[in-house]
């Protein structure tokens, strides 16, 4: 079961087991090819008829294209809206399928840590594992994420 993310999130709404959901992103060729020409231009990223002579056999997103993309829904969507500080960096980051234009992606998340900070009392550390879906239902990106989330209860006080 997905929790829906709510108007705000802070460290409070987090709890280890805790599923968030976003809705899908598509990719086109065009983004595809636009996105990989500005930051990855890699023949298999910008060129169709060279992308077809590779293993892949055609034109696939870079997958920081999938990350940037997919984790600008999460927040257009909510995730760490108002509650949410920075991120020390990502863990065990693995893209397992290529995706290709006309592909839908999702990220599903799912707390598997969460504690207060020890140093900060406004604060705690959430971590989530994240993979991304396509429309087949095949995972075709995963990572491991710490966010520095702000207290719900410390914001009160203030």
């Amino acid at each position: 079961m997905f929790k829906d993310w709510g108007e705000e999130q802070y460290y409070e709404d987090f709890e280890v087991g805790d599923r968030f959901k976003t809705d899908p992103v598509s990719f086109s060729e065009e983004e595809i090819i636009t996105f990989a020409r500005q930051y990855d231009p890699q023949r298999f990223h910008v060129d169709p008829l060279e992308a077809e002579k590779t293993m892949f056999g055609g034109i696939i997103a870079s997958g920081w294209h999938v990350i940037c993309a997919t984790f600008k829904k999460a927040v257009d969507e909510g995730f760490l809206r108002n509650g949410g500080i920075s991120s020390p960096g990502l863990d065990k980051l693995r893209w397992i399928k290529p995706v290709r234009p006309g592909d839908f992606i999702h990220l599903e998340f799912e707390v598997t840590h969460a504690r207060l900070s020890r140093t900060r009392d406004d604060r705690g550390y959430v971590t989530l594992t994240v993979t991304a879906i396509n429309q087949k239902s095949e995972t075709v990106m995963q990572f491991s994420v710490v966010e520095v989330v702000l207290t719900r209860e410390k914001i009160a006080k203030c």
